[in-house]
């Protein structure tokens, strides 16, 4: 694999020099796979004309992963009558932070390309004219992932509910952003075609904010999608007052672990834990499932805690009694009130005679979608 990060921390002589140099051995390129290209606006335009020149080299490429700044210098290349090296072998593309409503000519692009398996379509603003775009391709697109960094898709949500009912049956990783008040109609409509259309999920991330109504529609979704689930993630936001917060974490307490398929990779929550007996209830009706990695994030404060009891103390009880002396778990991390359950060595050796490793939730935590993507993929 090649990767050419070419940020602004190298005066521009030297990259001008670095790619003059790896163009001077041309067979260096002809048997590269995979190429992760990383351009900024900063990056000078003597430095992308290089790249241009490197790009047609490729003779073998099959996976590439390009950014808003990246994708047009290989669009440019790929459309042009010269080049058609990648056109034969290009099988995945991973499209990240890109601005679609202001690229023309992706359907010619996608033509192009005849033996393409996966696309992924990462934190990138669609818009109408793309997903027309899209849809009007008479060859499938197998779009393997759709992550959205907010809910402002949710302006295109009839356009979104064609794409999924085109193309929803590949969706495998899906990101997600709900409870805005000021979409609540086209949430609950995006939602009910996911649910129709997409069944092969596998990575699922969803952020609920403000609203107990719509919790229950992903906890629905959570269920009709865990054939194939194996990584999922739910962080319950709260933009002004606690009282939802804690509302929303108790909801999902008290009917995820039921809804859990047999297996997990990867459960990640980030919620207020306030009451002992909802969280004993999660465990106990996930009692089934055996989970690879466990992340939870208590972010509520001890202020939150009106029963008298230590929430440290009950979660670290219930998880010792319901999951460590099962086995239920090989990974293991834990945020209480900022506090990384990794810092107590007493207890990280505890769990240690079960076979389970406490890591610090920083080192555990899948921080970057792309990067999960991207390992996917083999990157």
């Amino acid at each position: 694999m090649q990767i050419i990060p070419l940020r602004p921390v190298y005066p521009d002589s030297c990259i001008d020099d670095m790619l003059e140099l790896m163009l001077q051995y041309p067979v260096f390129f002809y048997k590269i796979r995979k190429l992760k290209l990383r351009l900024f606006n900063s990056s000078p335009s003597y430095s992308k004309n290089f790249i241009l020149q490197m790009i047609n080299l490729y003779q073998n490429l099959k996976q590439i992963s390009l950014n808003s700044s990246s994708f047009p210098i290989y669009q440019s290349l790929l459309l042009s009558k010269d080049y058609n090296h990648s056109s034969s072998t290009l099988n995945t593309i991973i499209l990240y932070d890109l601005n679609f409503k202001v690229i023309t000519n992706l359907d010619k692009l996608f033509k192009q390309l005849n033996v393409l398996e996966s696309v992924h379509i990462i934190y990138c603003d669609l818009g109408t004219d793309f997903i027309q775009q899209i849809i009007n391709l008479t060859k499938p697109l197998k779009l393997k992932s759709l992550l959205f960094n907010g809910n402002k898709e949710l302006q295109i949500v009839e356009s979104l509910q064609l794409l999924l009912q085109k193309y929803g049956d590949y969706l495998e990783n899906f990101r997600f952003k709900v409870g805005s008040n000021s979409f609540i109609s086209e949430e609950q409509q995006l939602l009910e075609s996911i649910i129709k259309y997409c069944k092969n999920i596998k990575f699922l991330d969803l952020t609920v904010i403000d609203s107990t109504q719509i919790i229950y529609s992903l906890l629905n979704f959570t269920e009709n999608v865990k054939q194939n689930l194996n990584h999922l993630s739910i962080t319950v936001y709260n933009n002004f007052g606690r009282l939802s917060y804690i509302d929303l974490s108790t909801i999902l307490l008290q009917n995820l672990g039921q809804l859990l398929p047999l297996k997990l990779e990867y459960l990640s929550l980030t919620l207020n834990i306030k009451y002992k007996n909802d969280f004993e209830m999660f465990l106990k009706n996930s009692q089934n499932t055996f989970i690879k990695k466990l992340l939870i994030n208590n972010k509520g404060s001890k202020d939150d805690n009106k029963e008298g009891h230590d929430i440290h103390d009950f979660i670290l009880s219930y998880l010792k009694e319901y999951i460590m002396k099962k086995e239920r778990i090989k990974y293991l991390a834990i945020i209480n009130f900022n506090t990384d359950l990794f810092s107590f060595k007493d207890e990280v050796k505890e769990f240690e005679l079960y076979n389970i490793k406490i890591q610090k939730y920083c080192d555990l935590f899948i921080d970057s979608n792309l990067k999960f993507v991207e390992e996917l993929e083999d990157f």
